[in-house]
């Protein structure tokens, strides 16, 4: 009953966080302009950076965007999942231009939580959803995450079984010639290169936003955090990967076993944690090797380095 209240709020043009398999994400209708405008305001999320739109099964993907060759594979592949693609929109489109921020391509996903798919069931069209949190902060993989960040802004926060990957969702661009990768996400561009047999390159200009987590300044929380750290300060807090470093105030370990993916699926939650602490000045990451979900979650931590940097 949840599911359909949450269905009806979306219906008249408000905000619902929910969880999907990767984050929290912030939904409103696609179709309604002003339903999206709240999700920026909401965000204080910059205008021209554009939203992922999510939907249930691929004959929706179908009436907004051009599904190619290597999008139906993947598709096949990788749907439902933390696989975001950038394809061609449709035209006339039924997005209003605020959710593709005014680009000629749309972000898509097929999501595996359940709790997702049963509200985009009862919601029967698509939601456009980013994470939801303020821009440029800690991403949300607890209700209680969205709760402080967003308070009043979000007018039901729907609960459901844990959130398995706790990384953002992988984008992958095929709306050129050749797929290129936008953000590291839940799914390793490992897999992806394996199953279409050829190397994906990471997108290496920013000129026009296509897709989110493209910002240097992302992920960050309000302490400072210094990253593939080689010692500990007797006032950090520790993020440990592995055997930890000694000396911290306190430790959290992403993964005692070094295991990629309990690392991912901690690294918010953990960050939460320690930000939330007035007992330390700062937080320091042990490094965490650059493969698999490592390369995702080292883009976290970069990024969230540079936008907590010592003032």
């Amino acid at each position: 009953e949840n599911i359909q209240k949450a269905a009806q709020l979306l219906r008249e043009g408000e905000l619902v966080a929910f969880p999907t398999e990767t984050v929290y994400g912030l939904g409103a209708d696609a179709f309604q302009e002003k339903a999206c405008q709240k999700i920026y305001t909401a965000k204080g999320r910059p205008s021209f950076n554009p939203l992922i739109v999510h939907c249930l099964e691929n004959t929706q993907v179908e009436e907004l965007a051009f599904l190619g060759q290597d999008a139906q594979k993947l598709a096949a592949q990788f749907w439902p999942g933390p696989l975001t693609l950038i394809l061609k929109k449709r035209t006339p489109s039924l997005l209003p231009s605020i959710v593709t921020a005014g680009l000629e391509t749309v972000a898509v996903r097929i999501p595996l939580h359940p709790t997702a798919r049963a509200l985009l069931k009862a919601f029967g069209r698509p939601i456009a959803a980013p994470s939801a949190n303020r821009s440029g902060f800690l991403s949300p993989t607890l209700a209680r995450h969205v709760l402080e960040d967003l308070h009043s802004k979000v007018a039901m926060i729907l609960e459901g079984p844990p959130i398995e990957v706790g990384l953002e969702s992988t984008i992958l661009d095929l709306s050129e010639d050749v797929p290129i990768l936008l953000r590291a996400g839940g799914l390793e561009i490992e897999k992806i290169q394996e199953f279409l047999g050829q190397k994906i390159f990471m997108n290496q200009t920013v000129s026009k936003i296509k897709s989110p987590g493209q910002l240097l300044k992302h992920y960050a929380p309000h302490l400072p955090l210094r990253f593939n750290a080689e010692d500990v300060d007797s006032e950090e807090g520790l993020l440990a990967f592995g055997s930890p470093l000694s000396g911290s105030k306190v430790t959290f370990n992403l993964s005692k076993t070094e295991n990629l993916e309990e690392a991912a699926q901690n690294l918010f939650a953990f960050l939460h944690l320690l930000d939330e602490r007035s007992d330390i000045t700062g937080i320091a990451v042990q490094s965490i090797p650059e493969h698999g979900l490592g390369i995702a979650i080292n883009d976290r931590l970069r990024r969230a380095a540079e936008g907590s940097k010592k003032i």
